[in-house]
């Protein structure tokens, strides 16, 4: 990809991100990679909005999901500091085009997998992996049509990411079964779907390590300390009004946000 049409589209993603616009296909993006090469350069300007990047997220990863988007293998996304919520926190609807939740699992780095000549695969992730947590992706449909516009467009502007509200982190893990928990959405005290975690990629870790090994054929890594929100296991819940959303995944327990 052409320096100059990478400049471009990076500057379209920031300016349409930061004033709340729809996005529209970036017609020189003609191949995945070329997306991530969009991304890195438009979050290296988004950060000086949003500050560091803390965490990463994975779009797409049951494949309901990549058939309700029409992409043809997950995404990778970058999550901002100032996109990281406590939990309980409110977020306003107006703040963004079109607010929706999604039910995750998340777990934290406690050291980094660097790039490297060999492929990742689970086992390996699995060493690095601190605490797992429940976990709420915010996402915004900012895009003028999301099942036409393309995955290398979407994959540029961090794959709908919005931000993250984290549950408390359980270190003790390695005794549960991960890919057998039951998930549940929950608006206003009413159950809106329900799912298990082996929707994600067959199995939490597996989504984790396709992760590790997409950043690594970029030459990236993923660092000790950051998050990684794995995916949805129940289908996005659109924002159509005021509520409150809680999440519960067993054995990792609850977190929660309200919208306004």
């Amino acid at each position: 990809m052409q320096t100059e049409a990478l400049t471009a589209a990076a500057e379209t993603v920031v300016a349409a991100r930061l004033g709340r616009r729809r996005l529209g296909r970036l017609q020189a993006l003609e191949r995945l990679e070329d997306g991530y090469a969009v991304q890195a350069a438009a979050n290296a300007r988004l950060e000086a909005v949003l500050g560091p990047r803390v965490g990463h997220k994975i779009g797409g990863t049951t494949a309901a999901m990549r058939r309700y988007l029409n992409v043809p293998e997950p995404m990778a996304g970058e999550i901002f500091t100032a996109q990281a919520h406590p939990d309980g926190a409110s977020v306003r609807r107006d703040d963004h085009v079109r607010l929706g939740i999604e039910t995750e699992i998340a777990v934290r780095l406690g050291r980094d997998l660097p790039p490297r000549s060999e492929p990742y695969r689970r086992a390996d992730v699995a060493e690095a992996v601190a605490a797992v947590m429940a976990a709420i992706e915010l996402v915004d449909d900012r895009y003028e049509d999301f099942a036409t516009i393309g995955a290398a467009t979407l994959i540029a502007d961090n794959a709908f990411d919005a931000g993250s509200i984290l549950g408390a982190p359980v270190a003790d893990w390695r005794g549960l079964d991960l890919g057998r928990l039951v998930a549940r959405t929950i608006r206003d005290g009413v159950v809106i779907a329900e799912g298990t975690s082996d929707a994600l990629y067959g199995h939490p870790l597996d989504a984790l390590a396709w992760l590790a090994e997409r950043r690594r054929m970029l030459g990236l890594g993923l660092a000790a300390g950051s998050f990684v929100s794995l995916g949805s296991i129940t289908p996005v819940a659109w924002v159509e009004g005021p509520a409150r959303y809680r999440i519960e995944v067993e054995r990792l327990g609850a977190v929660e946000v309200v919208t306004t």
